[in-house]
């Protein structure tokens, strides 16, 4: 049997795909290789999976429904989804929003269906975000909070997600689990998130610009540990027909101007850093409650940002030949 993963470029996909070749599963990788960021990065990640034996690789689209359910005849075999692909962001969310709905909404529509035209499928799991929670004020996230209130177009798209699973949980019957990835940082990282964007800027002398004033908490969570939770959430499916949601973080929220202290220590490099006020859409604070993750697959994080930091700052200088 195989495993679908989507998304498989990207930086959870491309982690995903090689921690299931690792064990011996076949794999068949879908990507795009969007220009949100520049794809050279994604062929990167993607080399060592193609050099793998039990690893297929289609480019295309996952909202084009003819190629994606054109799936269900030429990989009969697929058991299991993992879709992660997604136009991923807040910010980009505002300046692009038609490539949002598309990709997000439509390829989430288009994948759902190929779920169901698969008589074998035992579990569809899918990717939501840590930005669904929005306007919560209530700290730490906890996957039972009402999350009505999206405060960028990101956060409804990944919204509209899960509430079309259910729908199609209700209707079909469709084993499904999405998981709210809260900020993921590692070797192979996305060079639009954060703990690039300070590496990048610190090694190459240019100011970090901080929001809210400098007054902001992520809940920073290592690659290695989101691959493994990722994983034995798929090894788990709901024991009825149910659709589930988990979050995946690290359970612990850190002050921004810390982590990018750990950064200085890892260049041995000062950062310069300009405040300034909120932007519409950003959380001032993420925090992760993973007590249900923990309890039902016995899943916690293991690496702290102490250990992580360093870990990606190598990666970064080895990946940019510095």
């Amino acid at each position: 049997m195989s495993v679908l993963v989507t998304g498989v470029a990207g930086f959870i996909g491309a982690g995903v795909a090689g921690a299931l070749l690792a064990r011996g599963e076949a794999v068949v990788g879908i990507d795009n290789f969007s220009d949100q960021y520049d794809p050279v990065l994604k062929f990167a990640r993607l080399k060592p999976l193609r050099e793998t034996r039990g690893f297929t690789f289609l480019e295309a689209d996952v909202a084009d429904r003819e190629a994606m359910l054109g799936l269900a005849q030429k990989h009969g075999d697929l058991d299991r989804i993992v879709h992660l692909a997604a136009h991923s962001g807040v910010r980009q969310s505002m300046v692009d929003p038609y490539v949002y709905v598309q990709t997000n909404v439509m390829g989430q529509l288009v994948m759902l269906e190929l779920a169901r035209s698969l008589s074998g499928l035992k579990h569809f799991v899918y990717a939501s975000a840590s930005s669904v929670y929005g306007a919560n004020r209530k700290l730490p996230f906890v996957p039972t909070d009402r999350v009505d209130h999206p405060l960028s177009l990101y956060a409804a798209t990944k919204r509209a997600d899960e509430l079309m699973t259910e729908t199609y949980n209700h209707l079909y019957g469709l084993k499904a689990t999405g998981l709210r990835y809260f900020t993921t940082y590692g070797p192979w990282g996305r060079p639009d998130m954060s703990p690039y964007v300070f590496a990048k800027a610190i090694h190459e002398g240019r100011t970090i610009e901080l929001t809210h004033l400098g007054f902001i908490k992520r809940d920073y969570s290592y690659i290695d540990d989101i691959v493994a939770g990722t994983l034995a959430v798929l090894d788990n499916p709901p024991a009825d027909a149910g659709h589930r949601i988990y979050n995946l973080g690290a359970a612990h929220s850190e002050d921004i101007v810390q982590v990018i202290a750990l950064f200085e220590t890892a260049f041995a490099k000062k950062a310069i850093v300009e405040l300034r006020p909120g932007e519409p859409g950003t959380l001032q604070e993420t925090a992760a409650d993973i007590a249900d993750t923990t309890r039902d697959f016995g899943w916690t994080p293991k690496v702290t940002v102490e250990q992580g930091i360093p870990l990606f700052v190598d990666w970064f200088k080895s990946y940019n030949r510095l």
